[in-house]
C-alpha cells in the first residue's frame, strides 16, 4: 500500500494560521508605512483593524502587499528561533543586578554571548543600539521580580525570545533583519509581577549608517592632508 498517495497534502504558507508575531509583523510594516507617507491615517486604521480580524498567514498578506517593507529580505534565511548547539555557553559572561536601585548597559560596549540581567525591586535596562556584536549569536536571560527589563537592539539585528510573565508580562518583538548574516539575540526568562520588554530600536540603522560614512569622509580628507 503506497502511504504517500493517500497522505493529506500540506498547506500552503498562506493558509497557516496566523500567530501573534505574524500581526505585529504586518502591523509594524503599517506603521512605517504612515510614518514614510504611504498611507493615510484612515487606510492604516482600516488596514490595522484587518489585521487585528485576520485568521491565516494568507489574509495578513493582503494588507501590506502594496508596500515595499513587505517585500524586503524575502531571500534571506530566516534566524534560527533557537541558539545553535554550542555556539552560546552555559555560564553568563557578563552579569547586570538590579536591586532595589536601577542598571544601565548602554552607549559602545561590546556585546557577551551570554548576558543575566537581574531586576528585584528595580529597573534594568540593555540597550545594543550601538553594542559592537562580536559573536553571531548573543543570549540575554531576563529575571524580573518586581521590577523591569528592557532590552533594546538596532534594527539590523534579528530578535527571538522564549519565556513567560507569573502575574507579570513578557514581551519580545519578534524581528527579522533584512541582513541574511545578522547577528541574533534571543531574549529569554520570566517576569514575576514585573515585566519583561524586548524590541527593536527603529532608525538606528540610518544612524550606523550615517557613522560610517562620516569616517569614510575623515579617512580620505586625512589622506589628501
Amino acid at each position: 500500500m503506497d502511504l504517500q498517495k493517500h497522505a493529506p497534502a500540506a498547506p500552503r504558507t498562506s493558509e497557516l494560521r496566523a500567530s501573534d508575531a505574524d500581526r505585529d509583523r504586518v502591523a509594524d510594516m503599517l506603521r512605517e508605512a504612515l510614518a514614510e507617507g504611504r498611507l493615510t491615517a484612515e487606510e492604516h486604521a482600516e488596514r490595522v483593524e484587518g489585521v487585528l480580524a485576520a485568521k491565516t498567514v494568507g489574509e495578513l498578506d493582503v494588507f501590506v502587499r502594496d508596500l515595499p517593507a513587505a517585500h524586503r529580505g524575502r531571500d534571506a534565511a530566516a534566524a534560527p528561533h533557537r541558539p545553535t548547539a554550542g555556539a552560546i555557553p552555559a555560564e553568563p559572561d557578563e552579569n547586570v543586578v538590579a536591586v532595589f536601585s536601577s542598571a544601565v548597559r548602554k552607549g559602545r560596549w561590546r556585546a557577551n554571548r551570554r548576558i543575566h540581567a537581574y531586576a528585584v525591586f528595580g529597573s534594568v535596562e540593555i540597550d545594543l543600539s550601538e553594542a559592537v556584536f562580536e559573536y553571531q549569536q548573543v543570549v540575554v536571560k531576563a529575571f524580573s521580580v518586581f521590577g523591569s527589563v528592557d532590552v533594546r537592539v538596532p534594527e539590523n539585528v534579528s530578535v527571538r525570545g522564549a519565556g513567560g510573565g507569573v502575574l507579570g508580562s513578557f514581551e519580545v518583538r519578534t524581528h527579522d533583519s533584512d541582513e541574511a548574516d545578522a547577528p541574533v539575540v534571543y531574549v529569554d526568562g520570566w517576569a514575576v509581577l514585573g515585566s519583561v520588554d524586548a524590541r527593536p530600536k527603529r532608525g538606528k540603522v540610518v544612524a550606523d549608517i550615517l557613522d560610517r560614512v562620516h569616517r569614510r569622509v575623515e579617512k580620505g580628507l586625512r589622506k589628501h592632508l
